[in-house]
């Protein structure tokens, strides 16, 4: 475990009423008390209380008046001593504060180093460690819903509980080992069989949710493609409920790709109104509709817009299908407030300019997103494509050993198929994980947390 003490500013950067700095590691309390002068000292005092005094420079002048709140190991964030120091909100006096800090041996902290330091201490495990950095970054109720269930653990005790059904087999296997002179069997092979075949069906359940789960963390791409001048700058306009797109008669306005995010029923929606696809000769259009292929290929649903007077074109939905198989087509049919509207059928009907059937398509864009899921806010869900490639890795193994067992194979081979799923799941929740897996995941959060 790390020996040396740690600080950051745990606030946004900016002007306001105030900022925060942690400090957690061995020296805390001591370099606290070298700093803060108030009533009690901070190394006498007890956890989780908060005590105001004021913060000075080793030449003794008051920086700032504080509140300095103590957590004692083991009950802190990190398991260490730390405190967080509540100081007015400057960018200057915070850089003074870290300045008497370090001056007095605390260093500054790497990204994400508190939270790495409380899976080291016990605190936490790795899925709700990584679930901290899901919560800070959530935007909606949907993805702050489902980051706080895995910080709870729910994903961790669904993991927990599937390592230790692998390890309970694996430990029958390993035991006729010992006594293979004596050919003894701990465990009837249907049993084994019938074991493996439930847990595999539990793994290809959480495998099921990462689609929805990568969703509610995420956010779905949604690119807004058709052609020119069918109303898709006013069809995104109306949706966010402001004029962010420049709309004209005049075909060809968008040269380029607006993205815009908006919150539907929970879902974060992330919409790429697109510039018309067509054969054109200008070069600042060319690059954009080269810029529209590339949302095409990065969409989860394409929402093709035509118009009553145009239609829709088939050459557009012949670039969907060679730049995005995958994607799910949702067809829209917009200025269905002209005469002509009457002259082409097709189920999606709106008019971006009233408004009408504009929430009816809100709806089938949510559930499109969320396909047939039925999972709640009870259900665990998998989001990291880390934790899916863990769960992948155990399919195999349990797969190959369940081959092993039908072509009555020894145990050796059984147990080494066993043990290889039962250590991929134990990576999930970080029972066994390298440095670089850990330093890959704690270096995407932010400083401070």
């Amino acid at each position: 475990m790390e020996e040396y003490t740690i600080a950051a500013i745990a606030t946004p950067p900016g002007v306001g009423a105030i900022s925060i700095i942690r400090v957690s590691g061995p020296d805390t309390l001591r370099v606290a008390d070298l700093i803060f002068k108030g009533r009690n000292k901070i190394s006498e005092s007890d956890s989780h209380t908060i005590h105001y005094g004021k913060l000075l420079s080793q030449m003794g002048d008051t920086i700032d008046d504080v509140l300095i709140s103590v957590f004692r190991s083991p009950n802190s964030y990190t398991g260490e001593d730390s405190v967080e120091i509540n100081i007015h909100g400057s960018q200057y006096i915070a850089k003074l504060v870290l300045q008497e800090l370090i001056k007095n041996g605390v260093s500054l902290a790497e990204p994400g180093e508190f939270t790495k330091r409380a899976f080291l201490n016990g605190r936490l495990d790795l899925t709700q460690a990584e679930a901290v950095a899901d919560v800070i970054r959530s935007s909606t109720e949907v993805s702050l819903r489902g980051a706080r269930n895995q910080l709870d653990g729910l994903l961790s005790q669904k993991v927990s509980g599937l390592r230790s059904s692998v390890v309970n087999l694996s430990s029958f296997v390993e035991l006729e080992l010992d006594f293979s002179e004596e050919d003894t069997q701990f465990i009837k092979r249907d049993k084994l069989a019938a074991e493996i075949d439930r847990i595999l069906s539990e793994i290809d359940s959480l495998l099921g949710t990462y689609t929805f789960g990568r969703i509610t963390r995420d956010g779905v791409n949604i690119a807004i493609v058709g052609q020119p001048n069918v109303g898709k700058s006013s069809l995104l306009n109306y949706i966010l409920k402001e004029s962010r797109a420049i709309v004209s008669h005049l075909p060809g306005t968008t040269r380029d790709v607006i993205r815009e995010e908006v919150s539907i029923d929970g879902i974060l929606m992330k919409l790429y109104d697109t510039a018309g696809i067509r054969h054109s000769e200008d070069e600042i259009e060319k690059e954009g509709i080269q810029r529209s292929r590339e949302s095409v290929k990065n969409a989860d649903i394409v929402m093709v817009i035509g118009d009553v007077q145009q239609g829709f074109s088939d050459e557009i939905f012949g670039e969907i299908n060679y730049l995005n198989k995958s994607a799910s087509v949702l067809k829209v049919l917009n200025k269905i407030d002209l005469e002509a509207s009457s002259k082409i059928s097709v189920d999606n009907r709106v008019s971006a300019k009233t408004g009408f059937g504009v929430d009816n398509l809100l709806k089938k864009m949510t559930k499109l997103a969320l396909g047939t899921s039925s999972f709640t806010e009870k259900t665990a869900i998998i989001s990291s494509i880390r934790h899916y490639n863990c769960l992948e890795s155990a399919k195999i193994n349990l797969l190959n050993a369940k081959e092993s067992l039908e072509k009555k194979m020894s145990g050796e081979f059984i147990s080494v198929d066993l043990r290889n799923s039962e250590q991929s799941l134990a990576e999930i929740i970080g029972v066994v994980t390298s440095e670089d897996i850990l330093n890959n995941i704690f270096s995407k959060f932010c400083i401070g947390k």
